[in-house]
């Protein structure tokens, strides 16, 4: 598959529009790369960022644009600095000579084209693709050999949440087959010390009064893949946006916590998880 701005395919959407000549698709982006913060990011899972942290670049703009998103104020559009491959490998360098345990490319899809040129040649630290797990596999094939961990997000196995938080009825089919193929590129997680340097870690945040479709999401993790060969990192800081109606318009409770961690644990699943603290605009990075 090409990777270019015109005929857009680059995500599940296909807008198939010409961001070249400035159409614009879902994401409302054109075709430089919008830079919205770069920051050394202490606060991913700790196997990833260690003390120097994760060495962050946020995308403006997004593939899915869930309602209760947390990075609203640069997802919502195209918002950030343009930037080209030269820049954006400049911005890279820079964050590792600030200590950045490796490069961490947050809601990164729809600016792949820009994206692959600048992780060649291979950076000294891992590079981790940090998405919301709605990816077509012929785009993440031309990340293989260029990405250490991939970090999606696995959101919905519940098809009618998923089309009415994310527009995306399909969510559940598209991101299994994404894992499926980022794990066919990394194979089982692999550590260097307590750090990870490659493999997949899924993340699953937990939405309040929606227990059955993450007991849905774990019971496939735990059938597909065995012990250990990926991580989870189950996440509780789900934080209630402005105008949301119930039961989203609360946190997450203990007792909802609770069920899914005791799944996650049937599941014979590894990885992470959160305490009540985490929810909490605290976390959301300035943008």
């Amino acid at each position: 598959m090409e990777m270019n701005y015109s005929n857009c395919q680059l995500c599940p959407r296909r807008c198939c529009v010409d961001r070249r000549a400035g159409e614009r698709g879902f994401c409302g982006c054109g075709d430089l790369a919008l830079i919205a913060k770069t920051m050394l990011h202490k606060w991913e899972e700790p196997v990833l960022a260690g003390e120097g942290g994760s060495g962050a670049i946020f995308f403006g703009g997004c593939t899915l644009g869930c309602k209760y998103c947390q990075n609203r104020a640069i997802s919502g559009g195209p918002v950030g600095v343009p930037t080209d491959s030269a820049g954006l490998r400049r911005m890279m360098e820079d964050l590792i000579r600030e200590g950045a345990e490796n490069i961490d490319l947050v809601t990164p899809t729809h600016f792949l084209p820009t994206i692959l040129p600048a992780l060649e040649p291979k950076l000294p630290v891992p590079v981790v693709y940090n998405c919301g797990g709605y990816e077509r596999v012929e785009s993440l094939r031309a990340l293989a050999g260029k990405v250490d961990i991939y970090l999606p997000d696995l959101k919905y196995a519940d098809g009618a949440l998923a089309a009415k938080l994310s527009g995306t009825p399909d969510y559940f089919r598209v991101a299994m087959a994404a894992i499926e193929e980022m794990f066919a590129q990394t194979g089982p997680v692999r550590w260097e010390g307590d750090k990870v340097v490659g493999g997949v870690i899924v993340r699953h945040l937990i939405l309040p009064g929606h227990v059955e479709n993450s007991l849905r999401v774990l019971d496939w993790l735990g059938e597909r893949f065995a012990s250990g060969q990926i991580l989870v990192s189950l996440m509780r800081q789900y934080t209630p946006m402005p105008n949301l109606a119930a039961p989203l318009d609360r946190t997450v409770t203990d007792e909802e916590y609770d069920a899914v961690l005791s799944w996650m644990m049937l599941n014979d699943l590894e990885g992470f998880t959160q305490d009540s603290s985490a929810s909490d605009t605290e976390f959301i990075p300035d943008f």
